[in-house]
């Protein structure tokens, strides 16, 4: 018995050094082994020594540069006057037919009380509401020309349209409405003119309109 413990005793001691050296070999898992890669968390965020969120990335802006700001919207940016918005103005329109014309005129006046200065170019959106439906105002045609409306003051453009010499009683105008350059809010005012336009089968005169500034107080 006691040379079977003896037997026992050696082949566990060789077992122990075969054991060691195969850990020592570098083929195993255990001593000297790598640690896991910490590159990244497991939560998916950056890991200890990673750069925080919001940090610049690879190949963009260097340290203390500023990203481009966007202006605002409506602004005209630097140098530049913003163009005249419907809120910034405040429209009436009044007659200034002169006695003895064929056709009519009523004088729109836009006023600057925004505070700043502003541009006005071009031609006004202008219906006239009547009995039979909405009439839209055509362009005379005439240059547009940019101009600044400074704050408190004033632009003008005219709106001629044919005298109603029928007899009849033609078709009512019952409202104005007049959209400024550029704009899609409308401003609705009371109808300053004659109270009808005559019944036309189209080959009449037309209602015209010219540009921003083409028309001042006394309608020329």
């Amino acid at each position: 018995m006691r040379v079977r413990k003896l037997a026992f005793a050696v082949l566990a001691v060789a077992a122990a050094l075969s054991l060691t050296a195969c850990q020592d070999d570098g083929t195993g898992t255990a001593q000297g082994a790598p640690t896991a890669s910490t590159d990244s968390s497991p939560f998916g965020g950056p890991a200890s020594g990673a750069p925080a969120s919001g940090g610049p990335a690879s190949g963009g802006p260097g340290k203390g540069s500023t990203p481009p700001t966007a202006a605002p919207a409506g602004s005209a940016g630097a140098g530049k006057t913003a163009k005249c918005r419907t809120a910034d103005l405040t429209i009436t329109a009044a007659d200034r037919t002169i006695s003895g014309d064929a056709d009519h005129t009523v004088v729109v006046e836009l006023k600057n009380h925004s505070g700043k200065d502003c541009t006005l170019s071009g031609y006004a959106g202008v219906d006239l509401k009547t009995s039979a439906g909405t009439v839209s105002a055509k362009r005379s045609g005439e240059p547009v020309v940019t101009g600044v409306v400074a704050n408190g003051k004033s632009t003008y453009f005219g709106i001629v349209y044919p005298a109603n010499t029928s007899g009849g009683s033609g078709v009512r105008i019952t409202g104005l409405v007049v959209t400024p350059p550029d704009e899609t809010q409308s401003v609705t005012l009371s109808w300053p003119g004659s109270g009808s336009l005559p019944v036309t089968d189209g080959s009449g005169s037309p209602v015209k309109i010219g540009p921003m500034g083409s028309a001042g107080q006394g309608g020329q």
